[in-house]
């Protein structure tokens, strides 16, 4: 059952497949990247998995003309994108590896397609970024606020100034270029909108209808995604195991992939 029509799935999400072995891996990016910020991970994986990479629409080089703002206000429309990926490629027993805000879609994905996917790899989760009574999320609603509308006033400059504080490790700033690049490279109101869905939902309700295992991978030091979120994350899941890694920053696929592989390796041998 397609909840997405495309006239061709795999060109509109630039679709990529890799790998030797037969049970799939599916990468989904983050805010604001695309697939080619999974290069250093998924080389770890490559004998042994089916490596599956694409493009949100709106992101990298998927069908921008695809793109609504409208169809696209909530992340439950990614999650539908992410099962017609999963059905156009007759994909089973899936393995999905979200990053960020995708975690968070690859959630909504296999509650509504709970038989498509075996093991779910969340690295840096958040299901709402909003401190809301005693929950922590790491920002108040006016930081939120402010964010907005400096995306909205000057989106090239705060993708400038905020992706390197994102990416931290500043003894390593080519990887905050390289983060700052791939914003700067995004259609400007197709980030805002993104933006304005990704940092004003909230899916905490959502987590404890998931019935599919769950790894969550949480960096010891985190601006976007504090320890206290991916805490709560292992908690509100039936089923799920928090490791904390020793990477810094809200992108271990590039600053860390070595540690991040490994964590998800060991999880899989030892979760089946």
């Amino acid at each position: 059952m397609n909840r997405n029509q495309f006239t061709d799935v795999a060109q509109a999400f630039n679709i990529n497949i890799l790998g030797k072995g037969t049970q799939p891996m599916l990468f989904a990016h983050g805010y604001g990247c695309d697939q080619n910020m999974w290069r250093f991970m998924y080389p770890y994986f490559e004998e042994d998995y089916k490596i599956i990479l694409f493009d949100y629409i709106g992101a990298g080089n998927s069908d921008l003309v695809a793109y609504s703002k409208e169809k696209y206000s909530s992340l439950h429309s990614y999650a539908n994108d992410i099962i017609s990926i999963c059905e156009h490629l007759k994909l089973q027993d899936v393995i999905f590896v979200g990053h960020s805000v995708s975690a968070m879609i690859g959630l909504l994905a296999s509650q509504k397609a709970p038989a498509l996917f075996s093991k779910m790899i969340l690295i840096g989760p958040s299901p709402c970024y909003i401190n809301k009574d005693d929950y922590v999320g790491g920002f108040d609603s006016s930081s939120i606020d402010e964010l907005l509308e400096a995306l909205d006033s000057n989106y090239l400059g705060w993708s400038q100034s905020m992706a390197p504080v994102i990416m931290g490790n500043a003894d390593r700033p080519q990887l905050g270029k390289e983060l700052s690049n791939s914003f700067c490279n995004t259609d400007p109101e197709i980030a805002k909108n993104f933006a304005r869905v990704t940092f004003l939902s909230d899916n905490r309700e959502d987590l404890e209808k998931v019935t599919t295992p769950c790894l969550i991978l949480q960096c010891s030091q985190d601006v976007i995604a504090p320890i206290e979120v991916g805490e709560y994350v292992a908690n509100s899941v039936k089923n799920g195991t928090l490791k904390v890694l020793k990477a810094t920053g809200h992108c271990p696929n590039l600053s860390a992939p070595e540690e991040t592989a490994t964590a998800i390796k060991d999880y899989l041998e030892t979760s089946n």
